[in-house]
């Protein structure tokens, strides 16, 4: 059970997030974000570092590409006691990111718009949201990955009673939820395509 260290947030729906992440802040994580999270959560004070910024690769093509980038998901996906995969973080500048908090484009209310075009429909299909959850959860072991607000308190619980750590046990329990949101969030998209 390692201490939360560094966390990428990357949010459509922000409830919530300001003050889970001046808490998380607390124990001295270092925030990684994006576009109008990264605003949002500087705008109420927190100090954070643009993804951008980590990856030396600037937001490009209409924010399609943001965080997909080896520096975030070598950092997701790194084995943290396997020695070759430490060797090759070190060499290529990987940090670890101990903790994922993100939610999806919002594809479903999108299509539920009366007038929604597929052009509308197409631009609403997150990419690197999806990439970044499944990275995470598969890592489980390593990384805590929040895709519900209901489990900062919890999370935040754990962190003031372990000195800033979670459980691999709480992470396998958030790991679950990533695979059952983005198997639900594929399907949507499916049937939606499929009627077209």
């Amino acid at each position: 059970m390692g201490k939360i260290q560094r966390a990428v947030i990357s949010l459509s729906d922000k409830s919530g997030i300001v003050d889970f992440a001046k808490e998380i802040q607390s124990f001295g994580v270092e925030i990684l974000s994006t576009g109008g999270t990264a605003k949002t959560l500087r705008e109420n004070g927190l100090k954070i570092m643009d993804v951008s910024d980590y990856t030396g690769f600037p937001e490009m093509l209409d924010g399609r590409v943001k965080t997909l980038h080896p520096k975030i998901h070598g950092g997701l996906l790194g084995i943290r006691d396997n020695p070759e995969h430490a060797k090759k973080m070190k060499e290529h500048g990987i940090v670890p990111i101990d903790m994922v908090v993100v939610n999806l484009y919002p594809f479903e209310a999108t299509i539920a718009k009366p007038n929604c075009t597929l052009e509308e429909a197409i631009e609403n299909i997150d990419i690197g949201g999806p990439s970044m959850l499944r990275a995470s959860a598969k890592n489980y072991p390593y990384v805590t990955v929040i895709v519900d607000p209901a489990d900062y308190q919890p999370v935040l619980n754990e962190m003031k009673k372990s000195g800033g750590a979670v459980s691999k046990e709480t992470n396998f329990r958030l790991a679950k939820k990533v695979y059952a949101l983005t198997a639900k969030y594929d399907r949507a998209i499916s049937e939606y395509l499929a009627k077209k």
